[in-house]
This record gives structure tokens, C-alpha cells and sequence, in this order.
């Protein structure tokens, strides 16, 4: 049985009109850089164009060099439009509220943006709800600009729905403080917290609360019912197989190696069920744990500039010297070899 090749994700090239946006606000014309990229107003206007995440990230950190600012994240945030995420970015400018906006951006993420990382998430109690953006650690050049322009994208979107400006009672951000720590200050009530261990943002139930002047619940009810149909057709023909590789994505982060039992809980099956339906399927839990770390490693190597200890890291190694190992074991190269030979290439 072939495995599917697995893509560390993609999001809707809807996203690059925030960044192109933000480099205009900043005095610079977006376009030669959008074309060095295949970026043309055909690819921008196509429904269903998507951009690689390596790509994308490599796009910010030429945008952020173009324009001599590193925190363009924040101001991407700050141009971004709920229109922007396709049609869960329209059904979410129909919520009644600014809560309901907020889980339906979160809940029908997939149709957007995918990363094998993780999906965001909500997550309500009785005094507020957290925001949460998954972990993309280890942090570099080439992706903290990904976590502030969906903290800020957020913020940002929902004032708009809500026609009030919404600042968050905490911050949360995995990454040390950087330079322009003090441009986060305009989003929070008070101190961002750096280093943390999430990515997420915290509102109140009385901004939850804040009406839409803008809803109209049959048009409301109607996006709903079309959000729901596209996340059913995205889902309904994965595998058994392909079902656990996106699950396998979150799991590995951390110099850690997820085992069968684990998986299976995830899954909600017991463990001797999950070991009976893949054997139906032809393959085997340890099978797939290494062509998804093979084929993420292989990715990972050609598309990203994260060094080997960092790889390691987030494909559950316990040490770079045991990647490594790993990796001649399947392709026979060592990782400096293969992605020599990838740039070689290219």
C-alpha cells in the first residue's frame, strides 16, 4: 500500500492579500515581491488557490526584509479581513456575536488553513474564553510573524464585526520577547506574557457578548449549513490511515515518541480495535509512525532552513544523533547530503 505523501499544510492565498496590504501600508509596493513568488492577480483571484506553509513563511521573511520591519505580523493582523478566510470568514462576519464569530473562524479553520501541527481551538468557561493558536515551535525568523498576525488578525477581525475596537484581557505567546515586544501593547490590557506555553488570547464575556448590528439569521443559518457541508466532503473519505498521520503531527512535537495506546484514546477505539482495522487496511501503527516521520523529515529538510537538532525535535527524537541514524536508514543520505542534493537541484 503507497503512502500519501504528507505536506506540513497550506492556507488559502486568501491570507496573502493581509500581507500585501500591510506592505503597502508601509510604503512599499507588494507586487514584484508577489510576482517572485507566482503570486499574480489570476493565482490571487482563484477560489481554491492554495500556498505551501514553507512558502508562505519564506514570503513573510522576504515581506519583513522588504520592508525593514519584523513586526509586520502585528500589522498584518491589523489589515486583515474576516472575507479573507473564504467562506468561514463570511459565515463569521454573520454570527449574531462576537462569540459566535470566534468559534466559527476556530471551528472551520480546516476550509482556510491547514497545518499538520495542530488545529486552533476555543475554549470557554464562565468568566471568558481563550483563543487558542497551536504550537509552531522552535521559533526563527521565518514563522513568528505567522503567531502575531493571527493573535492580531483575530483581535482586529472580531472589532470590526462587533464595530468597537476589542482588546484582549491576556496574551499568551511560546516565543521569547522580541525587539518590538512593545508593539503588542495596543492588544492587551497589560503585559503580553512571553515564553509562554501556548499561543493564545483571552476575552471576557462581555466582549464575547457584543452583538453584530450586521446579522441576519437566515442568511446566517444558510453559511452554516454550506460551512458544514465543505468540512463534511474535506473529511469524509480520509482513511483510517490518514486520519492518524494528522493526528500524528501534534503528538511527536517534543522529543517524544507516541505509541499505538495513545493514538487509539485520540481516537476514541479501543487499542486491540485500532490494531485489528489497520491490519485490515494492510499496514501497522509503527508503519505509519515512520513514513510520516520520513516523509515530514524529507519536508521539513528541502522546504524549511530549521536546523537538524530542531527537526529532530519536533519528529519525537529523542537526541539529533538518533534523527539522523533514522534518516540514512530510509533515504540512504544523510540529512546534510539530501538537502545538498535538494538545493543542488532546485
Amino acid at each position: 500500500m503507497t503512502a500519501p505523501r504528507v505536506r506540513l499544510g497550506d492556507l488559502s492565498v486568501g491570507f496573502v492579500h493581509g500581507l500585501a496590504d500591510a506592505i503597502r501600508h508601509l510604503g512599499h509596493d507588494p507586487k514584484p515581491l508577489l510576482d517572485q513568488f507566482g503570486l499574480d492577480p489570476a493565482r490571487l483571484a482563484d477560489v481554491g488557490a492554495r500556498l505551501s506553509i514553507p512558502r508562505y513563511m519564506r514570503l513573510g521573511h522576504a515581506a519583513i526584509q522588504l520592508t525593514g520591519t519584523p513586526a509586520l505580523g502585528l500589522c498584518m493582523g491589523r489589515s486583515s479581513r474576516l472575507s479573507q478566510a473564504g467562506l468561514a470568514g463570511v459565515t463569521a462576519a454573520q454570527a449574531p456575536t462576537v462569540r459566535e464569530a470566534a468559534r466559527t473562524l476556530i471551528r472551520f479553520e480546516p476550509l482556510y488553513g491547514s497545518n499538520y501541527r495542530g488545529q486552533s481551538s476555543f475554549h470557554e468557561d464562565s468568566e471568558g474564553a481563550w483563543l487558542r493558536f497551536y504550537s509552531i515551535s522552535p521559533y526563527n525568523d521565518y514563522n513568528r510573524f505567522v503567531v502575531d498576525s493571527i493573535l492580531a488578525g483575530w483581535l482586529h477581525q472580531l472589532s470590526t464585526l462587533a464595530g468597537t475596537q476589542i482588546i484582549a484581557e491576556k496574551i499568551e505567546i511560546e516565543f521569547d520577547a522580541p525587539a518590538y515586544a512593545h508593539e503588542y501593547g495596543a492588544l492587551c490590557e497589560g503585559p503580553v506574557s512571553f515564553a509562554a506555553g501556548v499561543n493564545q488570547l483571552r476575552l471576557s464575556q462581555s466582549v464575547l457578548g457584543l452583538r453584530n448590528p450586521d446579522h441576519v439569521p437566515g442568511t446566517w443559518r444558510h453559511l452554516l449549513q454550506l460551512c458544514e457541508r465543505e468540512l463534511e466532503q474535506l473529511t469524509r473519505t480520509r482513511s483510517l490511515r490518514e486520519r492518524i498521520t494528522q493526528l500524528l503531527g501534534p503528538l511527536l512535537n517534543g522529543g517524544r515518541e507516541p505509541d499505538l495506546e495513545e493514538v487509539a484514546a485520540r481516537l476514541k477505539l479501543p487499542t486491540w480495535t485500532l490494531r485489528r482495522k489497520l491490519a485490515e487496511e494492510g499496514t501497522r501503527f509503527r508503519a505509519i509512525l515512520n513514513d510520516t516521520r520520513r516523509d515530514l523529515a524529507m519536508t521539513y529538510i528541502r522546504d524549511t532552513e530549521l536546523a537538524f537538532g530542531e527537526i529532530a525535535y519536533l519528529l519525537g527524537f529523542a537526541s539529533a544523533e538518533a534523527f539522523q541514524r533514522a534518516f540514512k536508514r530510509w533515504n540512504g543520505q544523510t540529512p546534510g547530503e539530501f538537502r545538498r542534493s535538494q538545493r543542488h537541484s532546485a
